[in-house]
């Protein structure tokens, strides 16, 4: 009932919205001067400049003004303007990672997973989207490109790719504009740019943006028991009198800075020169620095007396990130009909973390029971990555139009990863703890392309496009390393300037029960085939078949005891339309498709038999994504804009038999003779996890609904009053692929944005904005784990925010 109500919905507003007096047969054309026309809008979909609404591409495309008036400032932002397009938080790496139309990979956060939504600035492709996505500022668009754009863009965009584009500099006019904002939370925002023409030929262009405010989650005080009651519960849990001390209080973190906190400050500098009409170059630096902290795993159901965001933290929160970026764009024209471009991408990646992975779910008795003390630490990570790609491409109108192009990725990537798990506090007994340490870690990916576009007539076109990719990913030197149970060794959390291979200390402390080395080689062959018809100038349709591809690769244990994951392949089915309605006042765009996927990957963190511990990815045997989207877009009158986003899935998994640490109930309920919740037990005896076939897949609601309504108040001597409401709803949605209840649930959800922006009279260059976000000050989850007892855990999109921006040109 829901769901045809919502549908309903829209559709009845499409009818009001054609019905009303804007649309008139004879309402004015754009020749009018009046503004009473949608915005026409550029896309690189094609990798070439084209009207969106004559691109045969199911894409969204937001520009620099919806961007700012949206308060787009993370790819968490983005998701409320696009269709089927989801972002889930994951805290112990502080990394955002993303679904479009029901498929991602939560897991997509180290070098272990790809992503299956590719992510490019200015065209580069960036396999670590911690700099990219967690603060977007001085942004020209953003393209959300929905389907396999494989033959293209090329890596790990099997169901999509977002494109953004940053602002670049302008020849022959120095301006600048700054955007100063504070609100709740203590938040204090700086968003400024300058460009500057050092000549004919040259241009420099400077931006910078800080964004700071206090954590969303207070700490909560330990509610310890007396001494005695600590006393007696240590001994019935097994210890000896005189190992026994009391909690010491000082475990907890009180104060300090909070969780999902932020302090992120990012620099750009680019440049262009243009030495003649037919060659132009763009190159840019950019730095970003993280000093916030992780998102908190939340109680879904806080213990009685403590607020909802809050936290009984036994390990304080950390997180430092520095990302250095330097992309590099090279145009030449070099004939009426044939243009080079060369672009190339370096970035690299320096961070660490601490995260409380527990999330204070229980309060411990005494020093070693009652609770669980871990700890997700990462002490050191490093992502080095580059990538040169070089395309022929004709130009102007020819009977065919085509592109050809040459690709070659590299990633030099480290980590250390430890995890220590105690009873009760850190200061009791060890329960596991390991370190994973891969200290070189490659990926290297080769692919020649083509795609080609036969103009049959002036209104249809055949388009055909070819990419093969080569990867080859090794592992050297890796080692997955435990605790050996050594009633010798003092039990303390292990330090993260101690080395568990160091002889020294392994074997007497810790074993290594893994090795990891290993090579994995992989190639595919994907393809576009594509037919679109413009039936009139106001009506594109168009009809394609793609395939899209993320390679396979290692597993723990390397070549030696792994068994390596298959490359993930899809094969997609769509039709789609475009319609520019009633002069150019309204457009909309609709697309229906069909998925079909082979060795889905999914990853998780496992527990072995013998009780270590790692991630695994393993391969579904297949599933089945189906839905549909449409976007429309009106001016209804030149002071009035409405848009909608509608999309409707369904998803099946195929055959997948999977447990995750993350949900300690399937670990302890899914051995032999175990409970059987949610399928029949693994097909192999002892291992802790079951069959999930069939199930629905994570983050896809199957209906969201997006409206946004925009009206521009004229006071009087040229001033004005913007006001804008943006509202989401969507059904509700699994969080992970087990479906494990109402715990492991988002609930259908509604969420508004406001905002309102005083323009003053006389054209002076200044605006100030109050906004508020989340009005409904709702939770809304962004995963789910489980301990052993049912108690749920999420990660939540941040409550109600509200504040001021004041912006000025010059």
């Amino acid at each position: 009932m829901t769901r045809k109500l919502a549908f309903c919905t829209s559709a009845a507003a499409i009818a009001l919205l054609i019905g009303s007096p804007a649309f008139a047969a004879d309402a004015p054309s754009d020749d009018s001067g009046d503004g009473a026309t949608v915005e026409t809008v550029i896309v690189t979909a094609t990798k070439r400049d084209t009207n969106l609404q004559d691109t045969p591409v199911a894409i969204t495309a937001l520009g620099s003004s919806q961007i700012e008036k949206a308060q787009i400032n993370t790819i968490a932002d983005v998701t409320r303007f696009v269709p089927s397009f989801q972002a889930t938080t994951q805290g112990d790496h502080g990394v955002i990672t993303m679904t479009l139309r029901g498929v991602g990979n939560d897991s997509a956060k180290t070098e272990y997973a790809d992503p299956e939504v590719a992510l490019f600035v200015d065209g580069v492709y960036t396999p670590r989207a911690e700099g990219a996505s967690a603060l977007l500022f001085d942004l020209q668009s953003i393209e959300v490109l929905r389907g396999p754009q494989g033959t293209l863009w090329g890596r790990n965009s099997t169901v999509g790719a977002v494109n953004m584009q940053t602002v670049k500099p302008t020849l022959g006019d120095a301006y600048g504009t700054l955007n100063v904002g504070a609100g709740n939370y203590g938040r204090l925002g700086v968003r400024a740019a300058y460009n500057l023409p050092l000549s004919d030929s040259f241009a420099v262009r400077l931006a910078f943006v800080s964004e700071q405010h206090d954590g969303y989650v207070d700490f909560q005080t330990p509610k310890l028991g007396s001494v005695a009651q600590q006393q007696a519960a240590f001994l019935a849990g097994g210890g000896l009198l005189a190992n026994f001390h009391a909690i010491d209080p000082n475990l907890f973190a009180q104060g300090g800075q909070k969780y999902s906190a932020q302090d992120q400050t990012a620099v750009r500098i680019s440049f262009l020169w243009r030495p003649s009409d037919n060659l132009s170059w763009n190159l840019s630096y950019e730095r970003f620095q993280d000093r916030g902290t992780p998102s908190a795993n939340l109680m879904q159901t806080p213990r009685p007396g403590e607020k909802f965001w809050s936290t009984l933290a036994d390990t304080k929160p950390y997180l430092k990130r520095d990302v250095d970026t330097i992309r590099s764009r090279v145009v030449w024209d070099f004939s009426d009909d044939i243009s080079l471009t060369y672009v190339a991408g370096y970035s690299r990646f320096t961070g660490s973390s601490d995260f409380d992975q527990d999330g204070g779910v229980t309060v411990p008795t005494s020093i070693a029971t009652g609770a669980t003390y871990q700890e997700d630490r990462t002490n050191n990570s490093k992502y080095t990555n580059y990538s040169h790609e070089v395309t022929l491409a004709s130009r102007g109108d020819h009977r065919v139009d085509w592109i050809l192009g040459a690709y070659y990725a590299a990633e030099d990537n480290s980590i250390r990863f430890d995890i220590p798990i105690f009873n009760g506090t850190q200061q009791g007994t060890v329960a596991w703890q390991g370190s994973f340490i891969q200290p070189k870690e490659t990926v290297k990916s080769k692919a020649v392309f083509g795609q080609a576009t036969f103009n049959i007539s002036d209104t249809l076109q055949l388009t055909g496009g070819l990419r093969y990719t080569s990867d080859r990913r090794e592992n050297i030197g890796g080692t997955n390393n435990a605790w050996s149970y050594n009633a010798a060794c003092p039990q303390v959390p292990l330090d993260p300037g101690t080395d568990p291979r160091d002889p020294a200390v392994n074997p007497s402390c810790f074993n290594t029960y893994q090795m990891n080395d290993g090579v994995f080689t992989g190639n595919k062959l994907t393809y576009l085939v594509r037919l679109n018809a413009k039936f009139t100038p106001d009506f594109l349709a168009y009809a394609s078949v793609s395939t899209g591809y993320k390679s396979g690769g290692l597993q723990d244990g390397g070549t030696i005891s792994g068994v390596p994951y298959n490359a993930e392949t899809l094969t997609n089915y769509e039709i789609g339309t475009k319609l520019t309605l009633f002069d150019g006042r309204a457009t909309w765009n609709s697309s229906l498709f069909y998925e079909d996927f082979k060795d889905f990957q999914f990853s998780s963190p496992v527990t072995f038999p013998g009780g270590n511990r790692g991630l695994a990815t393993k391969n579904a045997d297949g599933a089945k994504v189906k839905g549909f989207e449409s976007e429309l877009a009106a001016k209804l009158t030149p002071n009035d804009t409405l848009s909608i986003g509608l999309s409707m899935l369904k998803t099946k998994l195929g055959v997948l038999e999977a447990g995750s640490n993350d949900y300690g109930n399937l670990v302890a309920n899914f051995g032999p003779g175990g409970l059987i919740r949610n399928g029949p037990a693994c097909s192999v005896p002892g291992t802790a996890c079951a069959t999930f076939t069939g199930n629905t897949l994570p983050h896809a609601p199957s209906l969201a609904l997006q409206v946004v309504y925009d009206h521009n108040f004229e006071l009087g001597n040229g001033a004005e009053l913007d006001a804008r409401i943006a509202s989401h709803y969507e059904t509700s949605s699994w969080l992970s692929l087990f479906n494990d209840g109402p715990g492991d649930k988002q609930r259908s959800y509604h969420r508004t944005d406001l905002s309102f922006e005083y323009s003053p009279p006389d054209d002076k260059p200044w605006s100030l904005e109050l906004y508020v976000k989340n009005l409904e000050d709702g939770r809304v989850r962004t995963n789910a784990g489980a301990t052993a007892t049912n108690i749920y855990t999420s990660q939540y999109l941040p409550p109600r925010t509200y504040g001021l921006n004041f912006k000025v040109s010059f």
